[in-house]
This record gives C-alpha cells, sequence and structure tokens, in this order.
C-alpha cells in the first residue's frame, strides 16, 4: 500500500509526539533519537517490516533491532501504532516501575521486543547472530521452497560504532556473506559530550566497504530515498547492508534540533508546545494518535496478516512428513536420555584433560542434537571444540562449526542473536582468562534468560609456562557473582559429561563449563555422578562422625581425593565433596544440602582460584586453601609446589587445622 507524504509525515511526527510526551512524563530518557529516527521507522514500519502482532514469535517475522536502545521511546511508539501489547498507558508509565515500557529494551519484558538493549554495540553484534540463524535454518528447511526467508534490520548510531564491538560483528558477518543483514545508521554527528568530531572522524563508507559490506548514504529525512535505499538493500543478497542515514537529532524542535542536549533530556514543557507547534501538531494534546494513523497501521496489519497466512500454507505445503519432524525438534527440548545414553564412556583412573572429554562430549551433541552449533574465538584446537564431520563457516559460507576469529566480545553477542532467534543451541569457547573480554554479553545473556553456553578451557594456574596473563584466578569469583548465569567446573572426565547435560537443560539463562588444560584422573564415586545435577555431592565418605569435609572444584578434587586417603590412613574421618556448581547447590532443599555440609562440622576449600565466596559454605572459621595473587610462568607441577597445591602440602594444613 502506498502513502503519501502528507501522511507519512503524520505518522513520523505522531511518534516524535508521543516520544517526548512520554520522556517529559517520566522527566527521564532521550528524546533526540526518536525525532531523528521518526521518518526513518516510518518507512520501515508502514513499508518494509514483515511481522504479525499477535503471534510475535512467528518464525518467519524480520527482526528488528534498536540497537540505539536509549531510543527507546520510538521502538515503544511503534509497537503500540502496530498493534503490540503496549497501550497509551504504558507509554505514559516510561521508565516506571512495573511497566512494560523500561528505559531501555528489554525483551523478556515488553511484547515484540526482539533484544535486550542499551549496552551499545551488542545490538549490532545480535542482529548479525540473528543473520546467521536465519542463514542457516535456511540451510536446513529450504529443500523444496522458502520456509524461512526474512530480513534483520537495525537502527544503529554513532556510538555503536565507535564500541569496538560492531568493528568485530561487521568483519564477521562481511566475510560470512550475510546478505539478509540490513541496518540503518542514524548519522547526527551528536554524542552526549558534543559534536561526535571531538572523538570520531572515520569515513564509514570506506569502513564498512573494507569488511565487505554493501553500502550507501541518504538523507535520512527524505521518504523517498529511505524507502529506495531499503529497496536496494534487499536486492542485495551476497553481502551485509548498512544504509548511512543522515539525520538531526531532536528533529522538529525549534530551538534544540541538532544540538547534544536532545540527546538525554526532556526537551521541557516550553518547548514541548513550540515543537507541537511546529510540526503542525495540536500543541494541547498530549498522547494523541490522530485516528488517521491508527488507520493506516491498521490497515498496513492486514495486509501483514495475508502475508502471514500464506507463509502458514506454504509452510504446510513445502515441509514433507521427514522436515516437519525436525522441525518440531529444533524448536522442543533436547532429548537429554538420548545424548546421556550416548556419552562416551571412562575407567577409574583414566588420565584424561576435560577440555579433551568436553570435545568428545560435544561429537555426541553434534551427532544428537541436530540444532546445535557453536564454535571458538580461533581456539579450537585447544578448546578441543571444533566437531570433525560437520560443516563449518568460512568465507561466504556458514556451518554449524563456527569460525569466529579473534573476536570474543562480539563472540558472545553473536551468540546471543542465535539465541533470541529460537530454534538453535549455542556454544563458545576461548580460554577461561578471555571471559573478561566476553563478559558483557554474558551479563545481557543471564539477564535476557539466554540459553548461551560458554566453554572456557585452561581454567586455572595449571596452565603453566604462558604465565599470569593466561593463568585465570579471579574469573571463577567473577563469574560466579553474575545472577542467572550457571557456572561448572567438573572433577574428571564423567562429571564434564553430566555438566553438559546440565548445560543443555538450563533453558532459563546461560551456562559456564570451566575446564581443565591438564590431564586428570577419573575418579571412583561414592554416588551416581548424575548428582552433578545438584551442584555438589559426596564421592567418597566415612562410616563414623566426621572430623572434617574437604571440598573442591575441577582439577582440585582429585587432589583432595588423595589427601582424605592419607588422613584416613592416620585414623581420620573425613568426607569428600566434588563441588562443580554453587548454582546448581542452591537450587537444592534444605535436607539436601545439610545432608552433603552438616552444621558444626569442620570444613576445608581447595581451589586454585580466589577464596571469595567460599564463605558462604565452609564459614568464616574454615580452612581455605586458595590463591591471594596471580600466578607465574612455570611448568604446573613447580607451580602447583610453590604455591601450595601439593598433597604434601595440604595435609599439612589439614592436620595443623584439626590440632
Amino acid at each position: 500500500m502506498s502513502h503519501s507524504t502528507d501522511e507519512l509525515t503524520l505518522i513520523s511526527n505522531t511518534i516524535r509526539a508521543l516520544a517526548i510526551d512520554g520522556i517529559q512524563k517520566a522527566n527521564s530518557g532521550h528524546p533526540g533519537m526518536p525525532m531523528g529516527c521518526a521518518d526513518i521507522a516510518t518507512v520501515l514500519w508502514t513499508k518494509f517490516l514483515k511481522h504479525n502482532p499477535d503471534d510475535s514469535q512467528w518464525k518467519n517475522r524480520d527482526r528488528f533491532i534498536l540497537s540505539a536502545g536509549h531510543g527507546s521511546m520510538l521502538l515503544y511508539s511503534m509497537l503500540h501504532l502496530s498493534g503490540y501489547k503496549i497501550s497509551i498507558d504504558d507509554i505514559k508509565n516510561f521508565r516506571q516501575f512495573g511497566s512494560n515500557t523500561p528505559g531501555h529494551p528489554e525483551h523478556y519484558e515488553t511484547h515484540g521486543v526482539e533484544t535486550t538493549t542499551g549496552p551499545l554495540g551488542q545490538g549490532f553484534a545480535n542482529g548479525v547472530g540473528m543473520a546467521l540463524a536465519e542463514a542457516t535454518m535456511a540451510n536446513e528447511f529450504n529443500k523444496e521452497g522458502k520456509v524461512i526467508d526474512h530480513f534483520t534490520y537495525a537502527i544503529v548510531s554513532d556510538g555503536d560504532l565507535m564500541e569496538g564491538i560492531s568493528s568485530e560483528a561487521a568483519s564477521l558477518a562481511g566475510n560470512m556473506g550475510l546478505g539478509k543483514i540490513i541496518y540503518i545508521y542514524d548519522s547526527n554527528d551528536i554524542s552526549i559530550e558534543g559534536n561526535t568530531n571531538i572523538a570520531f572522524n572515520e569515513d564509514i563508507e570506506k569502513r564498512f566497504e573494507a569488511v565487505n559490506w554493501h553500502v550507501q548514504k541518504i538523507d535520512g529525512h527524505n521518504f523517498e530515498e529511505i524507502e529506495k535505499a531499503i529497496l536496494i538493500a534487499q536486492a542485495e543478497t551476497t553481502k551485509p547492508s548498512i544504509i548511512i542515514a543522515k539525520t538531526k537529532i531532536g528533529k522538529g524542535s525549534p530551538n534544540k534540533e541538532g544540538n547534544e542536549s536532545t540527546h538525554g533530556a526532556a526537551l521541557g514543557d516550553e518547548e514541548i508546545y513550540k515543537t507541537k507547534q511546529n510540526l503542525g501538531l495540536d500543541p494541547e494534546k498530549t498522547f494523541y494518535v490522530p485516528e488517521e494513523v491508527y488507520t493506516i497501521f491498521k490497515n498496513r496489519d492486514k495486509e501483514l496478516k495475508n502475508e502471514y497466512n500464506q507463509w502458514n500454507t506454504n509452510f504446510d505445503n513445502l515441509v514433507n512428513s521427514e522436515l516437519k519432524i525436525k522441525w518440531d525438534n529444533f524448536f522442543s527440548e533436547v532429548d537429554i536420555k538420548k545424548v546421556r545414553t550416548n556419552l562416551p564412556t571412562y575407567n577409574t583412573g583414566d588420565s584424561v584433560a576435560t577440555r579433551s572429554a568436553g570435545g568428545k562430549v560435544l561429537e555426541t551433541i553434534f551427532k544428537t542434537v541436530d540444532n546445535f552449533l557453536g564454535g571458538s574465538a580461533d581456539l579450537g584446537p585447544s578448546n578441543k571444540t571444533f566437531v570433525k564431520g560437520f560443516s563449518e563457516s568460512g568465507k561466504n559460507q556458514i556451518g554449524r562449526n563456527i569460525h569466529y576469529g579473534i573476536r570474543e566480545h562480539a563472540m558472545g553477542a553473536i551468540q546471543n542473536g542465535i539465541a533470541y532467534y529460537g530454534g538453535l543451541i549455542s556454544f563458545s569457547a576461548t580460554f577461561f582468562v578471555f571471559m573478561d573480554y566476553l563478559r558483557p554479553a554474558i551479563r545481557i545473556a543471564a539477564l535476557g534468560g539466554l540459553q548461551s553456553i560458554y566453554v572456557f578451557t585452561h581454567d586455572s594456574f595449571f596452565v603453566g609456562e604462558d604465565g599470569p596473563t593466561h593463568q585465570p584466578v579471579e574469573h571463577l569469583a567473577a563469574a560466579r557473582t553474575i545472577p542467572n548465569l550457571t557456572v561448572l567446573r567438573p572433577a574428571d572426565a564423567e562429571e564434564t559429561g553430566e555438566a553438559w547435560i546440565a548445560a543443555l537443560e538450563n533453558t532459563t539463562g546461560p551456562t559456564m563449563l570451566a575446564l581443565s588444560r591438564q590431564n586428570l584422573p577419573v575418579l571412583k564415586k561414592a554416588t551416581n555422578v548424575s548428582n552433578v545435577s545438584k551442584g555438589a555431592y559426596i564421592i567418597q565418605d566415612c562410616d563414623k562422625d566426621i572430623d572434617i569435609i574437604l571440598m573442591a572444584s575441577g582439577s582440585e578434587v582429585s587432589l583432595i581425593v588423595e589427601v582424605a586417603n592419607e588422613l584416613e590412613k592416620e585414623g581420620k574421618n573425613v568426607r569428600v565433596v566434588s563441588f562443580p556448581s554453587w548454582e546448581l547447590f542452591e537450587k537444592q532443599s534444605k535436607e539436601y544440602k545439610q545432608s552433603v555440609l552438616p552444621h558444626k562440622v569442620k570444613k576445608c576449600v581447595v581451589e586454585a582460584g580466589l577464596k571469595m565466596g567460599w564463605e558462604k559454605y565452609a564459614g568464616n572459621h574454615g580452612l581455605y586453601i586458595t590463591m591471594n595473587n596471580y600466578g607465574s610462568s612455570a611448568p604446573a607441577e613447580k607451580l602447583a609446589e610453590k604455591f601450595g597445591f601439593t598433597k604434601e602440602n595440604i595435609l599439612t594444613k589439614v592436620n595443623e587445622f584439626l590440632g
């Protein structure tokens, strides 16, 4: 349906008015971006965006990301006009406690929001993940026709492009040739401190051309140019597209248009009155949407419903019974029983690094879970995460083995984009010490309840000769502080398999696996290894009253077993607890936790990381053999001796502790 310039102008000015009214009422927010991008949003939502408010999870919908999440009132206005579950009252409650219009878009909070954005650059990279997911799904299901065939749109800002994550993500997208990406760059030359030229003078056109993107430049307030540019971008199928749209922040404000003051503060009643006059709107009316605007969007919704219904008809015709079973499996929970049945088996005493055991588990998962994919930040051989015999990504190609290159931050956010998309489960991998490089994406995954799985190998100072730059010391403690992140540090190859099971079962948040570089013995266990799912469990016990409980995670568990055996020879009664996950342990009943760690029993913690947090389980008067400084460059055996992680030192410390 074609709309006149007057109609498009009325829509965009209505969007501007809703944005400035909502922000003024909240006395908080960012009016400049919604005012500057209203024309872009008008064209995109009335002419291009394919979606269905009545089925917001429609698998073949276009994805729209507001990477410049501070401009959330733009998105809320569009969702309201389009018929999503955002009322005028919701617009009025912008940024208020309990409202579904929070300061920055949260996908789990607001109907129709595809991604949680605000930290700049995250949405840019999320979109690359969504486009990668779209291409993957198309490869799987477009056998007889186009079951999956849609675009990923985003509005990105100067701030997004300043952040390094956008460069990482753009480079990978260009290399893969993700042609279904269409980003519109709100190039208004303004950031909080003033004109962007004080810190940002890049030639964006050349920058994106250099990484294999299709680039156009337009006037971001010219409806015809916006429409033409999107059509050209849709036709470019071999490269991602970016449309550089020159805009004016605070467009329409007589006294503040083009000024940094509109970025993060309400316009004020007087300026809003003048702005509405300037836009040809009734300045006496607030939160007002002309009926003509609602009608245009209702008519657009009818068009989109026809397209939606046609897709469903085509889906039934194109997806044969075999593909339908596969489709249903992609959008169902993992068959855990099937995975567990096919896990590799080991004998007590086998010597296996948990990173190697994890690689064997990955082979099983790739073979039994068709919608599972992932990759490493150029460390596949070290992380043991490349699965032979399966497709892989590369120049102008995508595959289940994803080569992320040395781009940890983008890797985490791209992985989140895959999780937002749905139907696919993905993992990423790197050395544990580089968790810091993707921590912002991990936090967003935890905030949004995304099933992103992280494989972190080389998990302690036992890395050895690479030295303290590569020896994680504080990372376990840091990871455990992130709400809704499940951290697992398995003690041996068998626990590694169960840790992966826990990650596959955890569909409401991210999971982190910390795995060893060095070989570890497969331990004899007093109870079933599936108790890993309980976070902590007894692997060796005594028949009499307990003198001391030794507890550890990961590689230190085999060490405390050795210590326990020596203590028992001395007549001590010792319980050994493997403690792979605090988070899983906290989900258990009080009775279970008390049965594993009874009160008033002396406790000792051994972990090649910081002590912080273990006080909850061993108390203020427990014995702690932990790290309190960075590592050093030397063979792992020498470091164990220097840092006190030997059987002899621990035995001495425990005996002194027992008195």
